[in-house]
């Protein structure tokens, strides 16, 4: 049976460089984001390069309901989810004290609920198999407070707080959980940046060190990965 990994958030940034990795040592992905056709172009020239399989679903991971359909969406498939990796999310900077109403519950659905009701709808199956890694894409936000941070921080101290908990409920299971702490990372979220490129992490270094942390034996988990730009935080 062919080895299955699961990436939310999958067309663009850290997302895509994931999904590159690990079609890059032939596992098929299944992927989705808001936008068919840009699944529809990651599958293309995913599938032509690497020579695997990817199965897309356009789905609105802020939306409950859509996160459960991709769930059983992935659950149909043939392959075996040897890796979950609960990255979509969405960043709208802001003070607690004045940011819009309606920010918190945004972010929340995004950055927490999606991960949780993903994890919940295929947990038994990886369960049942005994073996599987989750990987929660949590953030330096996660642990340290920032000024213009609002609603984000707290969605991403919940889940850092969730992925803790993931790791304490599964590990007589056999089921690996880790969380990535990435820093200011060059995606589409810093286009129009006045910082050089370089200034940034390269997505290509996220996605390695998860394949990094994957790779490890069975007698070992990483729990937790903790990056920053050499120069520090932005």
């Amino acid at each position: 049976m062919r080895k299955l990994a699961v990436i939310t958030g999958a067309t663009k940034g850290i997302g895509r460089a994931i999904v590159q990795r690990f079609a890059k040592e032939g596992y098929d992905i299944a992927a989705c984001s808001r936008s068919e056709a840009d699944l529809m172009i990651l599958k293309e020239l995913i599938e032509e390069q690497f020579n695997v399989e990817v199965h897309v679903s356009p789905s609105d991971m802020s939306d409950k309901d859509e996160v459960i359909a991709f769930g059983t969406f992935v659950r149909n498939l043939t392959g075996r989810v040897e890796v979950l990796v609960n990255n979509a999310g969405v960043f709208i900077p802001g003070k607690i004290i004045d940011e819009k109403e309606g920010m918190l519950e945004q972010m929340i659905d995004t950055n927490l609920y999606s991960a949780y009701h993903l994890t919940r709808t295929l947990i038994d199956d990886m369960i049942s198999e005994e073996r599987g890694h989750i990987f929660n894409m949590c953030s330096t936000a996660s642990i340290m407070p920032y000024a213009n941070g609002g609603s984000y921080c707290i969605s991403k101290y919940a889940l850092l707080g969730m992925t803790k908990v993931l790791r304490e409920e599964l590990k007589s299971h056999k089921i690996k959980v880790t969380a990535i702490l990435p820093g200011a990372t060059y995606t589409a979220s810093w286009e129009g940046s006045d910082l050089p490129e370089e200034r940034f992490m390269k997505a290509d270094d996220v996605a390695n060190a998860v394949w990094g942390a994957y790779a490890m034996s069975d007698s070992t988990v990483i729990e937790e990965i903790l990056m920053r730009p050499q120069l520090g935080d932005i």
